[in-house]
């Protein structure tokens, strides 16, 4: 089964977020993948808005070593590719209009794409205002969707969608003081597109509140970093949701 199809095919996945720039030494990038490794996650995204291509690429191929999960290429640049990955978000920035991050970055990817057996996905990536600036708006130079602009929400969720990207990936931005409303959640994923939600995302509830609201996964990043035992959490919800 592909990447893909499992995302399309789970109503509570969640993925855990890696950002390669992070990590002071390999050591520590070690040591922190040994722990996620014990909380089974669906996936791991991989990318970072400033990671250099060999630091990135090192990251890949040590998690791909350590961890069973899919690993799945975010990209936050052209360069943020790696054979070692199983899937890359081919993401188009469609809240914004910056065109290196509508179309820029994917042309000069190709080259060293075409060459790679990555499953790749068109993605539809949309910022939500997450009460903070996210280093992705910064770095592209763009302004997220407002977080109560319901119909721009979902007339750009249906955009993407008309031109043929086969996921949605919603997201308040790394650190983002407000996660994404559940209203926002039901209104996107009634878009029948694949439903991706991050950002902002700090406690098992929240978790339970956007698979509940549509999201097929859900993606978990700095609250990990900031709290190494929420793993742990992670694990025992994933468990709780088989019995």
């Amino acid at each position: 089964m592909t990447v893909l199809e499992i995302i399309k095919n789970t109503s509570s996945g969640i993925a855990i977020l890696i950002d390669p720039d992070k990590f002071n030494s390999e050591n520590d990038l070690l040591i922190y993948l040994d722990k996620v490794s014990i909380a089974q996650p669906d996936f791991v995204f991989i990318g970072g808005s400033t990671v250099s291509k060999s630091d990135f690429q090192n990251c890949v191929r040590l998690t791909k070593e350590k961890i069973n999960s899919p690993i799945v290429i975010f990209p936050g640049a052209s360069h943020q590719l790696s054979e070692h990955a199983d899937a890359i978000l081919f993401l188009s920035l469609i809240s914004g209009r910056n065109s290196d991050y509508l179309i820029g970055h994917h042309i000069a990817a190709v080259s060293e794409l075409e060459n790679m057996s990555l499953q790749i996905i068109p993605t539809s990536y949309m910022l939500i205002d997450g009460g903070k600036k996210s280093s992705v708006e910064y770095v592209s130079n763009t302004n997220p969707i407002p977080k109560d602009a319901f119909s721009i929400a979902r007339k750009t969720a249906l955009a993407g969608k008309y031109l043929g990207h086969k996921i949605l990936y919603a997201d308040a931005g790394s650190g983002a003081k407000e996660n994404i409303s559940k209203e926002m959640i039901k209104l996107l994923s009634a878009t029948n597109s694949p439903l991706i939600i991050g950002g902002g995302i700090r406690s098992i509830e929240q978790i339970r509140d956007a698979h509940q609201a549509g999201a097929n996964l859900v993606v978990i990043g700095n609250k990990i970093e900031e709290d190494i035992d929420f793993l742990l959490d992670i694990k025992n919800y994933s468990l709780n949701l088989g019995l």
